[in-house]
């Protein structure tokens, strides 16, 4: 299984995504994404994961005057069969894996770029991949009432 998205974000924060055919391993084609249902919830995981790692990097450049004009994020989603085990008939056994290759627009220099690819990190949605976040889940027993905003 691979998923691959495509994420382009302006300096005006104007988000563009594009997906990849997740059954076709080997389509280079990537349409236009009009809406969320197109996308498998892999494919939802790494849009929040590339809009958001777009979105750190255009506030810290427009923050630091760097003449960023574009991020296009790269990305994709696999699991990576383990090679070397010695019985692998038995168990199957795979790493989650996701890849992001970062493309930069703009008049950028060496050291703003690799500047640029440091603050990437900092992205929320990275860490809580990277680090790993805990989940609790529970059943709500009865109705559940609406709150009210005011």
């Amino acid at each position: 299984m691979a998923e691959r998205v495509i994420v382009k974000q302006d300096r005006q924060f104007r988000t563009q995504f594009l997906a990849a055919d997740p059954e076709d391993i080997h389509s280079n084609v990537f349409e236009t994404i009009e809406d969320i249902h197109q996308l498998t919830p892999y494919g939802m995981l790494l849009s929040s994961l590339a809009s958001c790692t777009a979105l750190v990097m255009h506030t810290f450049a427009q923050n630091h005057d760097i003449g960023l004009k574009e991020v296009e994020m790269h990305m994709s989603y696999q699991r990576v069969f383990r090679e070397d085990c010695e019985d692998c008939d038995e168990e199957k056994e795979y790493n989650e894996e996701i890849s992001e290759r970062i493309l930069l627009k703009g008049d950028l220099s060496v050291a703003e770029r690799e500047k640029l690819l440091h603050v990437a990190h900092f992205c929320p949605i990275f860490k809580m991949i990277k680090e790993g976040i805990t989940i609790t889940s529970s059943l709500i027993e009865g109705k559940v009432e609406e709150e009210s905003s005011d």
